[in-house]
C-alpha cells in the first residue's frame, strides 16, 4: 500500500488530457454511460448533425445502418462537412471538427438557425470512443474521405473519387470501442423509437434504417408532424377528441409547437423536443407548458360551472390525468444541462410556451365545448379521485413497519436496518412464501408473500388501488409511499427482488407487479432497486451429481453430452415445490443465485407496452397474441 504521506505532490503531479484523451478516461461525462444507453448515444451524436441539415434547409434524407460487425453508418445529403482549410488552425476543418472538442458550425457563426448540435462536441466524443471511423464527404464535385482510429488521423483528408452534380452530404461509418463500452450490441427498436421522432418533429425528412444482423428495413415519412405523432402514441386507446389540439407559434425568436389529445386511461405520457432533441427530464418548456395547461382548464371549468366557488382549484396532476402531448421549441441559443442534452435550461421559455400554450388552449376549449366538458369532466372526476387516494393514502402511511406483521402480507422482516444492505423478495403464494422464509438468511432478506393476483393498476384509479389489502401491504413495506409522494430516502430495502413461479400464471403476476412498479414507483426502476429472480426450471441427479438448469437448452447439453449416465430429470413449475434448502441454494442465495435488473431503456415503448397488455382496449392484445403465438414456451397443457 503507497503511503499517502510520501507521495508527493506539486506541479509535476497536475495530468493534462490533451486532445480526445479526457473523452475516452472519461466517457461518461459526454455520452451518460458506458451502458447501452451511451453506446446508443453514439448514433443519436451523428444523426442529430445530419438532423441539424435538414432543420437549416439542406437535408431531406438520412439513412442509419447497423452492420453486421456491429459498426453504424449514418448517411445524409446535406451540404456535406467542409474540407477546405481552417483559416487559424491550418489543417481540413473535416479534421478540426472530427478531432477537436468544441469545434463546430453551431456557434452562431450563421451556419444554422437552429440545431441540436450545440457544444461542438458530438462527432469528436463519437471518434474518441471509436475503435474506428471513418467519414466520406461528398462536396464540390469531389468524394472526400479521412480514416481515424480511438480519435486519431490514420490517413489524410484524401480525395478517393468524383462526385456527381446532384451528390452531396456526408457518411460516418464507426465501430464502438470494445474496451469503453460493456457491450456493443445495439438495440434495433431503441434506435427506430429515436428515429421515428426525429421523423415525426421534422416535417419532410425522410429517415431510412436498416439492420444487416436481421434484414430488418423500415422508412419513415410523416406529412402530419407532431400531430402524427401524438396520434401514434394514443393508437391503442380511447380518446376524448377525434382531432388533437395543435398550435405552432413563434414569439421572440422562439418557435413552439404542442399537441394534445386526451385518452381515458389514467397515466400522463408527455413527450418534449428542444431542436428536436429528446429532453427526457424536461426543462422550461415542460415548466411552461404545466402552468398553461393547468391554468387553461381551471379558468374555464369556473367561468362554465364546473368548479363552484367553494371548491379549491384543479391540480396540476389532475389536469393532465390521461394526458398525451408533444411538446416542441425550435430556439437558437438552446442551453442544455450537461452533453447528453436531457433537460433544458433557458429561463425565458418557460413563459414563451405558457404565454402560446395557454391563449391558444383556452381558444380550443371555448370553441369546442363538447370536448371541453368531456375534459373538465375527467379532471373533476380525478380530483375527487385524488382527494379519496389521498386518505387511502393516509391510512396507509399511519401503518407502522411493526403493524405490517399483521397485515394479509404477511411481511417477515430482516433484522438488518441498514436498507443498502436489505432486501425484500416478493414471493407469489403461502407455500411458496414458506419455504422462502425457512430458507432465507434472516440477517439482511424479508419476505412479503402475495395471496393470488394483486390489482391490474392499468385498469384503475389510485382511490381503486388503495383499497387493495395486497397492494397496501406492499406500498407500507417498502415505505416510499408512491406516485408524487415517491421518497426514495424512506426506502426500507435497497433491493426488491419478484420471485414468482416459471409458468404463465407466474408471468403474469409478474407483469402486474411490474405494471405496478412502472405506473407508481418509476423511481425505483430508474435507481436500479427493482430485480427478478431467476429460478431454476429443472433438478437433475444422476447419484450424488446434481445440476439445477435454467433453461432447456442446458437440460439438453448435460442429457446429451453421452456420459452413459441416467438422469433422473425434475421438472419445477412452482416455487413450492422446492424445500427450503434448495430455494436457497438455487434462488436466494447471493453466491450463486442469479437476479435480472429491471431497466428502462425507452420510456415510450414501455408506457406503450404496458397499455396493449394491460390496459382496457383488447383488440390491440388480440393482434399481439395472434403474432407472438407461436413463440410461447413452458405453457402449463
Amino acid at each position: 500500500m503507497v503511503d499517502t504521506k510520501t507521495v508527493k505532490y506539486d506541479a509535476s503531479a497536475i495530468q493534462v488530457l490533451e486532445g480526445l484523451e479526457a473523452v475516452r478516461r472519461r466517457p461518461g461525462m459526454y455520452i451518460g454511460s458506458t451502458d447501452t444507453r451511451g453506446l446508443h448515444q453514439l448514433v443519436y451524436e451523428i444523426v442529430d448533425n445530419s438532423v441539424d441539415e435538414a432543420l437549416a434547409g439542406y437535408c431531406d434524407r438520412i439513412e442509419v445502418t447497423i452492420h453486421k460487425d456491429l459498426s453504424v453508418t449514418v448517411n445524409d445529403n446535406g451540404r456535406g462537412i467542409p474540407v477546405d482549410p481552417h483559416p487559424r488552425l491550418k489543417k481540413s476543418a473535416l479534421e478540426v471538427i472530427m478531432t477537436t472538442l468544441h469545434a463546430g458550425g453551431k456557434f452562431g457563426g450563421g451556419s444554422y438557425k437552429v440545431s441540436g448540435g450545440l457544444h461542438g462536441v458530438g462527432a469528436s466524443v463519437v471518434n474518441a470512443l471509436s475503435e474506428w471511423l471513418e467519414v466520406r464527404v461528398r462536396r464540390d464535385g469531389k468524394i472526400y474521405r479521412q480514416r481515424y482510429e480511438r480519435g486519431v488521423p490514420v490517413t489524410p483528408v484524401e480525395v478517393i473519387g468524383e462526385a456527381g452534380p446532384d451528390e452531396r452530404g456526408t457518411t460516418t461509418t464507426f465501430l464502438p470501442d470494445r474496451s469503453i463500452f460493456r457491450s456493443i450490441e445495439y438495440n434495433a427498436e431503441v434506435v427506430l423509437q429515436r428515429l421515428r421522432e426525429v421523423a415525426y418533429l421534422t416535417s419532410g425528412l425522410t429517415i431510412s434504417f436498416f439492420d444487416e444482423r436481421t434484414d430488418r428495413e423500415m422508412t419513415f415519412y410523416f406529412e402530419g408532424g407532431i400531430v402524427s405523432f401524438v396520434r401514434h402514441l394514443n393508437r391503442n386507446k380511447h380518446v376524448l377528441q377525434l382531432r388533437p389540439f395543435h398550435v405552432k407559434r413563434e414569439l421572440n425568436n422562439c418557435l413552439v409547437e404542442v399537441a394534445i389529445q386526451y385518452n381515458d386511461g389514467y397515466g400522463e405520457s408527455t413527450h418534449t423536443f428542444a431542436n428536436n432533441i429528446n429532453t427526457i427530464d424536461g426543462g422550461t418548456h415542460l415548466t411552461g407548458f404545466k402552468a398553461a395547461l393547468t391554468r387553461a382548464i381551471n379558468e374555464y371549468a369556473r367561468r362554465n360551472g364546473f368548479l363552484k366557488e367553494s371548491d379549491t382549484n384543479l391540480s396540476g396532476e389532475d389536469v393532465r390525468e390521461g394526458l398525451t402531448a408533444v411538446v416542441s421549441v425550435m430556439l437558437p441559443e438552446p442551453q442544455f444541462e450537461g452533453q447528453t442534452k436531457a433537460k433544458l435550461g433557458n429561463a425565458e421559455v418557460a413563459g414563451i410556451v405558457q404565454s402560446i400554450v395557454y391563449e391558444a388552449f383556452t381558444t380550443y376549449l371555448e370553441e369546442n365545448p363538447q370536448v371541453a366538458r368531456r375534459i373538465v369532466d375527467k379532471c373533476v372526476t380525478a380530483a375527487r379521485a385524488r382527494e379519496a387516494a389521498r386518505k387511502a393514502r393516509e391510512l396507509v402511511q399511519r401503518k407502522g413497519a411493526l403493524e405490517t406483521f399483521s397485515l394479509p402480507g404477511k411481511l417477515a422482516d430482516c433484522s438488518e436496518r441498514d436498507p443498502s444492505r436489505a432486501e425484500l423478495y416478493i414471493v407469489e403464494g403461502d407455500s411458496a412464501g414458506g419455504s422462502a422464509k425457512q430458507g432465507r438468511d434472516r440477517r439482511f432478506q424479508a419476505v412479503l408473500p402475495l395471496r393470488g393476483k394483486i390489482l391490474n393498476v392499468e385498469k384503475a384509479r389510485l382511490d381503486r388501488m388503495l383499497q387493495n389489502e395486497e397492494i397496501r401491504a406492499l406500498i407500507t413495506a417498502l415505505g416510499t409511499s408512491i406516485g408524487d409522494q415517491y421518497d426514495p430516502s424512506k426506502l426500507r430495502y435497497h433491493r426488491i427482488i419478484l420471485m414468482t413461479d416459471a409458468d404463465v400464471d407466474g408471468a403474469h403476476i409478474r407483469t402486474l407487479l411490474l405494471t405496478f412498479f412502472f405506473r407508481h414507483m418509476e423511481s425505483l426502476i430508474v435507481d436500479g432497486r427493482l430485480y427478478i429472480a431467476q429460478p431454476p426450471l429443472y433438478r437433475l441427479q444422476s447419484g450424488k451429481e446434481v445440476h439445477y438448469v435454467y433453461s432447456d437448452e442446458e437440460r439438453d447439453a448435460i442429457l446429451n453430452r453421452g456420459d452413459g449416465k441416467k438422469w433422473e430429470v425434475q421438472r419445477y413449475k412452482g416455487l413450492g415445490e422446492m424445500n427450503p434448502e434448495q430455494l436457497w441454494e438455487t434462488t436466494m442465495d447471493p453466491a450463486r443465485r442469479t437476479l435480472l435488473l429491471v431497466t428502462i431503456e425507452d420510456a415510450v415503448r414501455a408506457d406503450e407496452t404496458f397499455d396493449m397488455l394491460m390496459g382496457s382496449a383488447v383488440p390491440p392484445r388480440r393482434r399481439f397474441i395472434q403474432t407472438h403465438a407461436r413463440e410461447v414456451r413452458n405453457l402449463d397443457i
